[in-house]
């Protein structure tokens, strides 16, 4: 990632933007999870705000992926598109307001974390790709007008823990909301479809569709043991209860498994 482009997109995309905020509090911290005190801020992030977000996240995923056809990072399969890394973000932005409501956390900090947090998945090393979106995230919340360095800096740290592989208590429960809900859209449905999407891919058949449903439990049960949160686990818990229902109905109705 370039400084330079995500400028340009930026700038493309608030140039003339303009901002209606209303009163509301930010928690301010000093490092990762400490509490230091209460700022009163005179922003909220509105939902108009947040679907210009969406937007600009999903404009450039696509020119992350128009890049690639330039000679950019090649991808290891080919459902790695900008249409389905902006859908797990859109998941993963569900699942973390939910959490976020359920655990006390701040919801506007955790959602805009969460849309932002895979910007930069597409054109960056995946050991790279947090901080380089946190980098993203900035320069968007900077250009507009009327966000307080409190909240910028809280949004952008979450993103630049999402990759976090520590326990999760040591986090900013912000943090914690967007690790989890990472995890989670790894279970369950969407996690079932990856790995069909994969047999295809390698050309496997159905008759090895309990190899793949074994697959998502394991996966399942690894993000599963991380997360901290009772709304987490309990998630987490209906969509491995629902991938084992699904194994079950396979069994039933495939005669070679």
């Amino acid at each position: 990632m370039t400084v330079s482009r995500a400028d340009t997109l930026v700038n493309q995309r608030l140039k003339s933007a303009t901002t209606e905020h209303s009163s509301n509090d930010y928690r301010s911290f000093t490092a990762e999870g400490s509490l230091v005190g209460v700022e009163i801020k005179e922003t909220r992030v509105t939902d108009a705000e947040f679907e210009e977000m969406k937007r600009f996240v999903y404009e450039y995923l696509s020119a992350s992926v128009e890049k690639e056809r330039e000679g950019g990072r090649m991808r290891w399969y080919p459902w790695h598109s900008a249409d389905y890394r902006f859908n797990h973000i859109l998941n993963v932005v569900s699942i973390a307001e939910e959490l976020a409501q359920e655990e006390g956390a701040d919801v506007d900090i955790t959602r805009v974390a969460a849309v932002f947090h895979d910007v930069a998945k597409l054109e960056t090393d995946q050991e790279l790709h947090a901080e380089a979106g946190a980098r993203v995230a900035r320069q968007y919340l900077e250009a507009r007008a009327g966000y307080p360095d409190s909240f910028v800096s809280q949004v952008c740290r979450a993103i630049e823990y999402h990759s976090y592989q520590g326990e999760l208590g040591d986090l900013a429960l912000e943090t914690q909301c967007l690790i989890e809900a990472d995890l989670l859209d790894k279970i369950g449905a969407n996690g079932t479809m990856l790995m069909l999407l994969r047999m295809g891919y390698e050309a496997r058949t159905h008759m090895e569709a309990d190899e793949m449903v074994d697959r998502v439990l394991e996966r399942g049960y690894d993000a599963a043991g991380r997360v901290e949160s009772d709304t987490a686990e309990g998630i987490a818990y209906q969509r491995l209860k629902r991938v084992k229902w699904f194994g079950e109905w396979l069994e039933d109705e495939i005669a070679g498994l």
